[in-house]
């Protein structure tokens, strides 16, 4: 057996060097991309569309590199990051975002009292299951809390075994991961009882946000 996924090697030398390539790859050879440079980068502008919606405190759930919990730090929003991967971790407390090496799955902080949670960066795929994932969403967020999920910007629905992988003798262990799509997203949230408050797209990547029992609007400011 490998090492454990999103601790291999790859993903940390990826994160330490803020560079790929890096790719899930699935035993059929099939590569799905890993956009590495963008997640070690301030937030561009899609990311900020998604920051300008956070309200109250923030849960990212697979943070990362951090960029959007130390984002959500200067603006002043009280905000956690959650990564299995100890890299990811370290460089998000070395940024300025405050994280914890955690599944979501596992106990944690604030359960049932978090106003927004994240699942961006393809983090829908946490799992290979999005109905349990998004119920689990609805077990960490307050009642009237709101789930940001970027979509796969094509219409898939799809559930592989892949590995962390970058080239020829550096990958991971193999484990399960989703690919949804807008669609797909939409009748998943319906089965665990979200409803979908908005949908937006910006550069390309495509996001809704989820309430139950009408959120109230977003305070811009």
């Amino acid at each position: 057996m490998t090492a454990p996924a999103w601790q291999a090697d790859p993903y940390t030398d990826a994160l330490r060097t803020e560079r790929g390539p890096l790719f899930l790859r699935r035993p059929d050879g099939w590569l799905l991309p890993l956009d590495v440079e963008r997640w070690c980068a301030k937030p561009d502008e899609a990311d900020q569309t998604v920051l300008d919606r956070c309200r109250g405190a923030v849960l990212d759930i697979g943070c990362g590199p951090g960029r959007l919990v130390a984002a959500l730090a200067v603006r002043g929003r009280p905000a956690l990051g959650i990564d299995v991967s100890p890299e990811a971790v370290a460089r998000t407390t070395r940024i300025g975002g405050s994280a914890l090496r955690r599944s979501v799955f596992d106990p944690l902080p604030r359960e049932g009292a978090w106003d927004t949670a994240l699942l961006i960066d393809g983090n829908i795929g946490i799992g290979g299951d999005p109905v349990a994932l998004l119920g689990r969403a609805a077990e960490l967020l307050a009642r009237r809390g709101a789930l940001i999920v970027e979509s796969a910007p094509v219409e898939v629905d799809e559930r592989a075994e892949v590995r962390v992988f970058a080239g020829p003798g550096a990958e991971g262990a193999l484990f399960p991961w989703a690919r949804v799509g807008a669609g797909a997203l939409r009748r998943y949230a319906g089965a665990v009882g979200w409803e979908v408050v908005e949908s937006w797209e910006s550069a390309g990547r495509c996001f809704v946000r989820l309430g139950r029992g009408s959120p109230p609007p977003v305070p811009f400011p």
